[in-house]
């Protein structure tokens, strides 16, 4: 391998020996720049994770857990983060092996995606097209270990492979080139069984939701409004629109009605403040009225428009 520098900046240059594909017929040589990893708000995590970049597109936590564990010293990795992304544990995809055999086999799942709060779960989903997915040129990962001792060991061993310039073997675990699309047109095409399956559990899920949707809007047509009213219209009341118009309204009903119990816990305070808003009327009453009165001395009798 050619001469290249041990660091730069604050990363160790480890070199890498990817062995030959039928693609391509030569061993190569890739670099992992390996550092501490420092992020700018550390957690319980960071002294004992490295931060790696540079790494193969064919990299997966599995490849990551034996270079650290077979290649470099025995450190023993408890997870990988890709660009900040934790890596899926446990599950797995059925899929044909081989299309005239019929058998099943299980492939490793890749990383976890991001999804929003009402993304269906992950056994409802349809089966994954692709294995393994690839990583961009470039990326990198967050390797956590066990604790700071093994984070510290695998550095110092990059460090010490890097000073002998000989290269670290990469133990490649995806399947790229010809076997990696003859993979994805497989799984293009599941088993019937495999496949009716997670359409039944999709199907049995969704209504059980809008069951349960149904009945939360039909007893949300007995709340009140923001008012304390409650809309009737032909063909039965109308509620709030949307179950979350719902939850708000209760709530602030619930608030209404706990400030009520603070202001008005005995009933002879509810009626002192009953005759003092009857006071009130009347006694605006009886200033309006004597307003008129006034106003018929001086003008005479009061005329409609």
């Amino acid at each position: 391998m050619p001469s290249i520098p041990l660091k730069t900046g604050p990363y160790t240059i480890l070199p890498l020996r990817v062995p030959a594909i039928a693609a391509y017929p030569h061993e190569t040589s890739h670099y992992l720049y390996v550092r501490q990893h420092a992020p700018r708000m550390e957690d319980a995590d960071t002294p004992r994770s490295l931060f790696v970049a540079n790494l193969p597109i064919d990299a997966t936590e599995g490849s990551l857990r034996k270079l650290f564990g077979e290649q470099l010293g025995g450190a023993k990795v408890e997870s990988v983060e890709f660009d900040g992304l934790r890596s899926k544990k446990g599950g797995s995809i059925p899929l044909l092996d081989n299309v005239a055999s019929g058998t099943v086999v299980v492939l490793k799942p890749g990383r976890k995606r991001k999804r929003n709060a009402e993304d269906v779960p992950q056994e409802l989903e349809l089966p994954g097209i692709w294995d393994q997915e690839v990583l961009k040129s470039g990326s990198s990962a967050v390797v956590i270990f066990v604790d700071r001792a093994s984070a510290e060991s695998a550095l110092k061993h990059c460090k010490k492979a890097a000073k002998t310039q000989k290269g670290v073997q990469w133990i490649s675990e995806a399947g790229l080139g010809e076997r990696r699309y003859l993979t994805h047109h497989t799984l293009r095409y599941p088993p019937k069984p495999t496949l009716q399956s997670r359409v039944n559990n999709y199907m049995a899920a969704y209504h059980a939701l809008e069951t349960a949707r149904s009945r939360a809007q039909a007893k949300q047509r007995n709340l009140p409004d923001e008012e304390g009213f409650v809309t009737v219209t032909r063909g039965g009341r109308v509620g709030p629109a949307r179950l979350e118009e719902t939850q708000a309204v209760a709530e602030k009903l619930k608030e209404r009605q706990k400030n009520a119990v603070k202001d008005d816990f005995y009933r002879f305070q509810t009626r002192e403040k009953r005759k003092e808003r009857e006071a009130e009327l009347r006694k605006g009453f009886e200033k309006d009225r004597r307003r008129v009165e006034e106003m018929r001395r001086r003008r005479g009798a009061v005329r409609p428009e």
